[in-house]
């Protein structure tokens, strides 16, 4: 299967998920001192792939224009003007840490379905302000004034066009398939990867009630411990506003549809991770 095959969806989910993925900690964290929060070693701990009988699968088609990239590490530059066309706002290109920017697309995507993302690797800033909490029966919730602090991040999201964002992560694929691969994921794709994390981003719940919060030490917890039990960026989605979390995955699934127009079905040898 080539590579250049897989392109299309790392870059919308950053831009539509990774908006959400450094709300977490921002919203979470009090006037108390912060406390640092790490993932394990990926790569050191990926379990060795077994190779199984060929399988059929959805994979993406080949970009309609192939274009000269850059080498990864010397990517940076060459990714945000790629985003500064695409969005053609250079205010909101503000939004994004333009350093290692590939990367740490690739390791948040990839741990949003864990229960933890890394702080030092999201590739956009923080929300500004503090997280916003009320009171409502003597229980403290989220406010629903919190989600007025993500009002440029959904501006973001609101302003990507699906399909032109499908054809420029067409394009710079190699980069985001040899950022996995380096992350611990030889032989697999991080096209698989990306849709898994949509599906279960759209399987988020949405909670119309009041949320409910806790405060043992540090930081903001669910009361609901079925909620706090879940992913990272399920928990993202859910304390950013009903609202906001609508909207993200509305986008997400016109990401995830333009996707599907450009994938094709293919024998291709099956990875079995025990």
């Amino acid at each position: 299967m080539k590579k250049s095959t897989l392109k299309t969806m790392a870059l919308l989910l950053l831009i539509s998920i990774g908006i959400a993925a450094y709300l977490y900690f921002q919203h979470e964290q009090t006037n108390t001192a912060p406390q640092s929060v790490d993932i394990p070693d990926i790569a050191s701990t990926t379990l060795q792939p077994e190779k199984t009988e060929p399988e059929t699968r959805q994979i993406l088609n080949a970009p309609e224009e192939e274009i000269t990239l850059p080498q990864l590490e010397s990517s940076d530059n060459f990714m945000a003007a790629a985003l500064e066309k695409l969005l053609n706002n250079k205010a909101l290109m503000g939004i994004f840490i333009n350093d290692q920017l590939i990367n740490n697309i690739v390791v948040t995507i990839d741990n949003l379905p864990r229960k933890q993302v890394t702080m030092r690797l999201m590739p956009i800033k923080k929300a500004p302000g503090q997280f916003v909490i009320a009171e409502n029966d003597e229980q403290k919730i989220i406010s629903p004034k919190n989600q007025a602090r993500y009002s440029n991040y959904m501006q973001l999201a609101e302003s990507i066009d699906a399909s032109q964002l499908v054809k420029l992560y067409i394009q710079l694929y190699p980069l985001f398939q040899q950022s996995y691969e380096q992350l611990g994921y030889p032989n697999q794709y991080f096209n698989d990867r990306l849709m898994t994390v949509i599906d279960h981003l759209l399987a988020t719940p949405e909670i119309t009630e009041p949320i409910s919060l806790i405060q043992p030490k540090f930081f903001y917890l669910y009361a609901d411990a079925e909620l706090e039990n879940r992913s990272i960026g399920q928990r993202i989605l859910m304390r950013i506003g009903l609202d906001n979390e609508r909207m993200i995955k509305a986008k997400l699934s016109e990401i995830r549809q333009a996707l599907i127009l450009h994938m094709h079905e293919q024998k291709v040898e099956a990875i079995k991770t025990n």
